[in-house]
């Protein structure tokens, strides 16, 4: 196997305009480019682009979006279904890039995705980089926080590795590809992935009922955590904090618990140091008295509206067993084969020709093709037999 030429001058860095331009004219004349971002989700509340690294035609750039501001050059490259653009793991780059930017997408190649249809058992970018190339990666930088400045070299060095060998790694996986005969599922997935919308990221006031150990409180008990939710989620804006850096949901579920009164009790919960006291203790303690003032706080009531009828759950667990015996036939995990959600639109919508496929939605044109004899002959080998209507003679 030819095996990439490692990185010998350090990164292109782009932190002005002109530098943003010069790399534009180059970059006006590929026709692929490897991509990937860098964020401080796990530093701040609201989580920003810190880096975006490129390359193509055989040089790196790393890009820092949070001094050169104006990156509206990017979006036509991007949308240009004539332009390839590799990741690995598409998806989280996706969401902050259209979110932050507006950015849309066309023409993708997932070297994740792609590695799991291949069938590949590790799809980590350090691991198929060391299987693939004898390349290592240093993890150490994997939690960094890419908001501070300056980055050190070393670093930057760790962010632009991330698309030094994608390029190259995206043609051993394509020809896989090609060689098992699954491009066109590749292909369907990248612009699956393309074509998704960002999630809605909006605070849920009542999203407390999510955390672990918040159905088992009592009602009085929950109110006090949906006000020590609240509160929390506050001090995380006003400090640009992600929640759990202000203080654990087990902390919370333990304090709404035992509803201490003074710092002293609160110094007593495990999970609120005296760092955490001595910051929020005030804010804590009057967020637990105003939820022993407000009315008790109950689970949602779970409505029956949408849950599966028994009819449903019998042909999604045949379409199940199905899914895991052809994973198994073509070494791969079940959900590479069809996913849950389109499992579930199978068994709910229970199509009984090939022909009804084609309104399910993303099953996609190769999946139909390739499984659609299958899927139906298995949603209707799980119809309930009927019962006789003739009389047993005594």
């Amino acid at each position: 196997m030819h095996r990439p030429v490692p990185p010998t001058q350090p990164p292109t860095l782009v932190t002005t305009p002109a530098s943003l331009s010069q790399m534009m004219s180059s970059l006006s004349q590929a026709r692929q480019v490897a991509l990937d971002t860098e964020a401080n989700s796990f530093y701040a509340y609201h989580e920003r682009v810190c880096l975006i690294q490129l390359t193509f035609a055989g040089q790196d750039y790393v890009i820092d979006p949070l001094i050169v501001s104006d990156l509206s050059a990017l979006g036509p490259v991007l949308a240009d279904p004539a332009v390839e653009k590799a990741f690995h793991a598409a998806e989280y780059d996706l969401i902050l890039l259209k979110r932050e930017y507006g950015f849309e997408f066309a023409n993708l190649f997932d070297t994740m995705i792609a590695s799991r249809i291949v069938g590949w058992p590790n799809v980590g970018l350090a691991s198929v980089l060391s299987e693939q190339f004898d390349v290592r990666l240093d993890k150490r930088w994997q939690r960094a926080d890419w908001g501070k400045r300056p980055l050190p070299p070393e670093q930057l060095a760790y962010a632009r590795l991330d698309t030094h060998y994608l390029l190259p790694l995206r043609n051993v996986l394509l020809a896989r590809l090609q060689e098992l005969g699954r491009e066109q599922e590749a292909r369907e997935e990248f612009a699956r992935l393309a074509q998704a919308p960002p999630p809605v990221n909006e605070f849920d006031p009542d999203g407390f009922w999510r955390i672990k150990g918040a159905h088992d409180l009592s009602p009085h008990e929950a109110a006090v955590l949906r006000e020590l939710y609240l509160y929390r989620d506050a001090q995380a804006r006003q400090r640009n904090r992600p929640p759990f850096k202000i203080f654990s949901d087990a902390a919370m579920l333990r304090i709404s618990q035992t509803q201490p009164s003074a710092r002293t009790d609160l110094l007593r919960i495990k999970g609120m140091s005296q760092y955490v006291v001595q910051r929020y203790g005030r804010g804590v303690l009057q967020a637990v008295k105003q939820g022993l003032r407000v009315a008790p706080q109950r689970p949602p009531r779970q409505t029956n509206d949408h849950r599966p009828d028994d009819a449903t759950l019998a042909r999604l667990a045949a379409l199940k067993a199905w899914r895991k015996n052809l994973g198994k036939q073509r070494g791969v995990d079940p959900d590479v084969v069809l996913s849950n959600a389109v499992l579930m639109a199978l068994a709910r919508r229970n199509p009984q020709t090939e022909a009804e496929l084609s309104d399910v939605p993303d099953l996609g044109d190769w999946k139909r093709q390739e499984y659609g004899a299958e899927i139906v002959r298995t949603l209707q080998a799980a119809a309930p037999a009927r019962k006789s209507t003739r009389r047993r003679r005594r």
